[in-house]
């Protein structure tokens, strides 16, 4: 008799609300999404930098065909 009282009273006691499960739910989807948008943030950034340093590297090819030019001339080394 007392078992089957215990039984029916912890059966009608949810232990978990929907509302908890809807706020547990919205809270990892809040979470997830930051995370998201900073990883998206992070590869707009990261494409960026990957296009300047391309645009460098193109350039310094460029300045690799140009023969050598003696900097040596100036007036701090004496060759006037």
């Amino acid at each position: 008799m007392l078992q089957n009282n215990l039984l029916t009273f912890l059966i009608g006691i949810p232990l978990i609300n929907q509302s908890d499960i809807v706020t547990m739910l919205i809270i990892v989807t809040v979470f997830f999404g930051i995370l998201l948008l900073l990883g998206i943030r992070k590869s707009y950034k990261l494409k960026k930098e990957n296009e300047r340093l391309d645009a460098m590297n193109k350039k310094i090819a460029e300045d690799e065909d140009k023969p050598y030019q003696d900097f040596t001339d100036g007036h701090m080394y004496g060759g006037n």
